[in-house]
């Protein structure tokens, strides 16, 4: 990087300081913003950051303050602190904080021929139509969706209205619906929302709702209140969307809040400003209800999607185990498919069937994947070049060979074998069917391009205009809505086939002019005597300067200059002909510019078909992903059994995480899961810390949503009913900045799953009541759990070290206990009282009313005299610790007063019975001895005494 800087000049002192004058009049950028200045200097483009951000690139790019440069000043107090970026670097810089760190930029540039400097660019995580330069070269697996919200309180009904836009497909969702007073349904997976700034800082209903999207992860971008409104979203929608149909006859009209929320969007993105939008959008309603609800813990408890500190290992998240992807398409739509599990069972079969034909032909499978799907380019974003008109001939040669490559799709498709006639029909309606109407409406495309693009000089990684014109191509009638361009095309390759003559005519000409000039000279024209075209001087002869002797007193000929490589000369006639050479030349270029251009804006008028064809190939991709990986699991993943919503159970046989086995080192240990209705609905787990409790119920939500999206799970066998939401409480963090504590953060958390469970939810929590004291932990868990387990009477799984929370199985019947088992053994070796702890990893029915924490303080290491402490602490907390300070177990109480009353009894003997003889002595003595000889026998103190005795 520092090399790179090295190169970048730095301005002159009066630029410097006319440019620390203007920076410094700018008004001030939002917080998270970056500003860049576009600089050239000698063809080289170069950005230059100032401020804050000059320190923010010096820290997070080069790692040193030393980078820094004060413009205007010779340090901090009296300059302007500036830091240069090459462009390589910034493109590179630019996208992960797009795209990563979740920061907005703006680009300004000069003005050509003047000084002023204006904003020609802006990008936010949500909005990257202006930087698509940033992305030419890489694909994006995720869609920077970007969303308005809008909502209006009446009563106790808060009606919210949501739309969001990807622009990458070219669609605009809306969504209106009731939420809670916690707005729970608001957590979208977004990477920018836009909502109504609140200038007062008192609207409660906006304070509430920015907290929402804040612990989501979302950028928020305030906008005016008055952008959103409906006064002209009919005829915005009008020209956005394609179809005649006014946008007022559609029933998403009827959304008022949603509409409003439309009409912010439409202008925060600029949709209306690019004429290529233009009857290309499609709108879409998103239904609650057809897709099971995730809210932001749900998906980071699950790790759902990959998060910065995964680094390069794709298996931590299930977005990244389950991305055998071989497409851009592909990988978004997983992202989307995964964000959005599927309720109705039908539809969830049909992905499972499919699933099923790719994991029974493995040569199937391994065709699509490595033969023709990782051939395929992003046709999205291949569509929405052309649609800016920025697309190359390069890019229509992409889509020519995806086209050419349809045909070998079908017949791969065609040559599987499924079980039934009924799988059949679907992976011919589904995918065989629609490719084969694709490729007919691309074929009219596929001759075009073979006509007019030259296509072995694309082996040689050329992309030009032929010389010559495809016979097949002339006259040839045409029943395709493109005729008329064909033939413009056909016309206008004649015009270039005539010039192209020219040229070489010309050309043979030159070679005349070469071998005449070298009999002359009486050189060879092979070695000695060259002809060249030179940069400067066009075409013209070269001769070494050993052999430039010849052209002395020889006015004929007109020398150019003397260089390294030799002296450079010309004739009156070479200089005409190169003249001419070159006048052609230019000609021949407006032709070939004019072709491309026709070509380019031919293939445009292909766009819709083919997004449809994207669309497609993604499909096919992620299902063909799926059964990718549930075959080559370490143990392959089986076909689960699905109820509809509100029927069957869950039952798992040697269940699995499918994250944790694909690590590598990691020997898995399965357990097997029954969650029963009116039995064991709600299942309290208890068990040593590290013993897999927390690894067990995030695992059943996991399966549970890799069997809603269509994949296989890792089971060797499972059953499993619709959830509608899977609601999770998992792990402990806060948020100092937001001034939220770890347990107010449990607390929403937990507030959130109480307000918006069904009996059709999936509930999972963990350590719920840890974050504040014993007492108010335990009773806040036991009344969450009472009520879910009788109010709302979802499946659910709760992991604790509350042991006394696992008598409310006493009290509520489809309460189960289960417990990861533990192996307890004394060891010899160490003192009295000292154990062997051996975590097994298997859950058993019933209860642990251990946690063994001090145990796990061993395995990280702590000093001896800390754990000696930590268990003299615990075990007088427990009230076992005697005045003088000496520790004591419950056994050992007991056996000390057992004996004390023993030596009572008998010393009461003796001073009574003084005329007793020995034997009445003996037999009262064992009188007493019996009496207590039970609790002797059951006593562990007492047995580690007479064993030393």
């Amino acid at each position: 990087m520092t090399s790179t800087l090295k190169d970048i000049p730095d301005l002159d002192r009066p630029e410097q300081q006319s440019f620390v004058r203007f920076y410094r009049s700018l008004s001030p950028v939002s917080e998270g913003t970056l500003r860049l200045f576009e600089r050239d200097s000698n063809q080289k483009r170069y950005y230059s950051l100032h401020g804050d951000d000059a320190h923010y690139i010096a820290q997070t790019i080069y790692k040193t303050t030393t980078v820094i440069k004060y413009w205007g000043g010779n340090d901090a107090t009296t300059g302007l602190s500036t830091t240069l970026l090459s462009n390589s670097a910034t493109e590179a810089f630019l996208r992960d904080a797009l795209l990563t760190k979740q920061l907005r930029i703006e680009i300004w540039r000069q003005t050509k021929n003047s000084a002023n400097w204006t904003l020609s660019c802006k990008a936010s995580p949500g909005n990257l139509q202006d930087v698509d330069f940033l992305f030419l070269n890489s694909s994006m697996a995720m869609s920077p969706v970007v969303m308005a919200i809008k909502w209006r309180v009446s009563g106790d009904q808060k009606t919210v209205g949501v739309a969001f836009a990807d622009a990458s497909v070219k669609e605009i969702g809306v969504s209106e619906f009731l939420d809670n007073e916690l707005y729970s349904n608001l957590e979208l997976g977004a990477k920018e929302c836009l909502i109504p700034a609140d200038d007062s800082g008192k609207d409660y209903e906006n304070i509430k709702i920015r907290g929402v999207l804040d612990r989501c992860g979302v950028v928020i971008t305030d906008c005016k209140k008055g952008d959103f409104t409906t006064k002209n979203i009919e005829q915005d929608l009008n020209r956005l969307l394609e179809g005649e149909i006014s946008s007022a006859a559609l029933p998403e009209f009827e959304l008022k809040q949603a509409m409003e929320s439309s009409n912010c969007l439409i202008k925060y993105l600029s949709l209306l400003t690019d004429e290529t939008n233009f009857k290309h959008f499609k709108l879409i309603h998103h239904d609650l209800t057809q897709y099971m609800r995730l809210d932001a813990a749900a998906l980071e408890a699950l790790n759902l999607m990959p998060s910065a500190q995964d680094g390069s290992n794709k298996t931590m998240s299930l977005y990244g185990l389950l991305n055998g992807c071989k497409t851009a398409q592909g990988s978004r739509l997983l992202a989307q498919w995964l964000k959005q599990p599927l309720l109705d069972v039908e539809a969830i079969t049909q992905r499972q069937d499919l699933v099923q034909m790719f994991v029974q032909d493995t040569e199937l499978r391994q065709s699509l994947q490595e033969a023709q799907l990782k051939n395929i380019p992003d046709l999205h974003r291949l569509a929405k070049r052309f649609q800016r008109g920025i697309a190359n001939l390069q890019d229509v040669v992409r889509i020519y060979q995806v086209v050419i490559r349809l045909p070998t799709i079908v017949q791969v498709l065609e040559g599987n074998q499924p079980e039934t006639q009924a799988m059949a029909d679907l992976m011919e309606q589904t995918f065989t069917l629609p490719f084969k109407e694709q490729y007919s409406n691309l074929q009219n495309l596929e001759e075009l391009v073979e006509s007019t693009i030259d296509l072995e000089a694309v082996a040689d990684h050329e992309f030009i205009i032929k010389a010559d014109i495809d016979p097949t191509l002339k006259g040839k009638k045409k029943s395709s809505p493109y005729k008329d361009t064909i033939n413009s095309l056909t016309a206008t390759l004649f015009g270039a086939v005539e010039l192209q003559e020219s040229l070489n005519q010309i050309t043979r000409q030159m070679d005349a002019e070469h071998i005449r000039v070298g009999q002359k000279l009486k050189l060879d024209t092979e070695k000695k005597l060259k002809m060249e075209k030179h940069s400067t001087f066009g075409h013209c002869f070269r001769v070494t300067r050993s052999d430039s002797s010849v052209l002395r007193n020889k006015p004929e000929y007109i020398e150019y200059a003397t260089q390294k490589a030799g002296t450079y000369f010309t004739t009156a006639k070479l200089k005409g002909i190169n003249e001419e050479w070159s006048g052609l030349c230019s000609e021949y270029e407006k032709h070939q510019n004019g072709l491309v251009k026709q070509v380019i804006d031919t293939v445009a008028t292909y766009c819709p078909v083919l997004e449809s064809l994207g669309a497609l190939v993604a499909k096919l991709d992620v299902i063909v992903s799926f059964a990718h990986v549930s075959s080559m699991a370490p143990i392959p993943y089986v076909r689960p059994q699905m109820h509809p919503c509100g029927q069957g159970d869950v039952t798992l046989l040697e269940a699995r995480h499918p994250c944790l086995e694909a690590q590598n080192n990691v020997q898995f240990i399965p357990n097997d899961v029954r969650m029963i209705r009116d039995t064991s609905e709600f299942v309290i787990i208890t068990g040593p810390n590290m013993g897999g409790k927390s690894t067990y119920i995030r695992q059943i939500g996991v399966i549970a949503l890799m069997a809603q999206i269509g994949c296989f799970v890792p089971c060797t066998e499972a059953s499993l009913c619709i959830f509608d939401s899977v609601l999770a409480r998992v792990g402990a963090g806060d948020s100092q900045l937001k001034g939220v504590s770890t347990f107010m953060a449990e607390m929403l958390e937990t507030s959130t799953i109480l307000k918006t469970a069904t009996k059709n939810s999936l509930i999972i929590i963990d350590e719920l009541g840890r974050g504040t004291s014993t007492y108010d932990g335990f009773g806040l868990a036991w009344s969450i759990s009472e009520h879910i387990a009788t109010k709302i009477r979802a499946f659910c799984l709760f992991a604790t070290h509350f042991h006394e929370l696992t008598e409310l199985d006493v009290s509520v019947p489809h309460v189960s206990n289960l417990n990861v088992a533990v192996h307890v053994e004394q060891d010899t070796k160490k003192e009295p009282g000292q154990q062997n702890i051996t975590l097994l990893y298997k859950v058993e029915e019933g209860i642990c009313d251990q946690s063994f924490g001090i145990h796990v303080a061993e395995l990280a290491r702590f000093p001896n005299s800390v754990i000696t402490t930590a268990k003299r602490k615990a075990i007088e907390l427990e009230g076992d610790i005697d005045s003088t300070g000496h520790i004591v177990d419950d056994d050992e109480e007991e056996g000390t007063s057992c004996i004390k009353k023993m030596i009572t009894e008998i010393g009461a003997i003796g001073d009574k019975g003084g005329d007793l003889n020995d034997e009445e002595l003996l037999s009262r003595i064992k009188t007493v001895k019996k009496k207590y000889q039970a609790v002797i026998e059951s006593n562990k103190y007492l047995g580690r005494l007479m064993e030393g005795a």
